[in-house]
């Protein structure tokens, strides 16, 4: 397993119930924004970080496979010996969550948000024809990136919150976003790109005991909720789904309003 490196840690203090926020890909913890201060005004500890490789963590030559980054995540749990947290993955975040689940387990943990993530298996294969990420397209993806970063991550972002080609942010978020994409190691991209595109994440969610929320817009072109949330809500049982009506893969950002108050309607159960 790759060596542990410094991570940047945001840590809102206080004796509240902890909930760690885990940043989709190219982003960072940054990207938390519109939900660390409404969390930490409802009383929760609110705890962010910068992926290995993006932000403004260190940025090794390798880790970047689920295993690695899920024993990232134990080491600030057990940094900070926390306990009763509950895990909020977005995106390629939600990889985490549940490798964590199956490497970890839940003895830290009171529950788990999966949000606009990326569980069960993005990959289409023959034993998964609902996976929604053809391996054609995840290769033009790698070629786009390596071929003009700058330009590919305008082009990511941009899709990243819109519905139908319209923007669901504001200029000032999609250019927020777009620096924070610009941050992350080239060679962190790619590796965590084929990351979350080729891990299979079935068998971790059947780990999954603690209450789950998932949640997950119903218009989200990046990782689709037929492929993705949907079946995470069928795998887990007794799990809550929550979907945002007209919202993009972006959700935290293009519906905080609506994200945070489902986030704090689980978080307060």
């Amino acid at each position: 397993m790759a060596e542990r490196v410094k991570l940047h840690v945001e840590d809102s203090g206080g004796s509240g119930r902890p909930v760690v926020l885990i940043h989709g890909w190219p982003l960072s913890g940054a990207a938390w924004e519109k939900q660390v201060g409404p969390l930490t005004d409802a009383g929760f500890r609110v705890i962010t970080y910068d992926r290995r490789g993006f932000g403004q963590s260190e940025k090794p030559d390798s880790g970047f496979d689920y295993d690695t980054l899920a024993a990232d995540l134990e080491g600030i749990l057990a940094e900070r010996d926390l306990s009763d947290v509950t895990l909020v993955g977005f995106s390629m975040g939600g990889g985490e969550v549940a490798r964590y689940v199956a490497n970890h387990g839940e003895d830290r943990l009171a529950a788990v948000v999966f949000a606009a993530a990326i569980p069960p298996y993005m990959l289409k294969t023959p034993d998964n024809p609902a996976g929604p990420l053809a391996e054609e397209a995840a290769k033009e993806m790698e070629s786009q990136l390596r071929a003009d970063r700058d330009g590919f991550f305008d082009g990511f972002a941009r899709a990243f919150f819109s519905v139908s080609d319209e923007l669901k942010v504001s200029e000032e978020d999609l250019q927020k976003a777009i620096a924070l994409c610009r941050q992350s190691d080239q060679t962190a991209a790619l590796g965590c790109m084929q990351a979350f595109g080729t891990t299979d994440f079935r068998d971790d969610l059947e780990r999954v005991t603690v209450p789950t929320l998932v949640i997950h817009g119903d218009s989200d072109s990046i990782v689709p909720i037929e492929g993705s949330g949907a079946l995470t809500h069928e795998r887990i049982p007794g799990s809550r789904l929550v979907v945002l009506r007209g919202a993009p893969h972006g959700c935290t950002t293009s519906h905080p309003d609506t994200f945070n108050r489902a986030l704090l309607d689980f978080l307060e159960r």
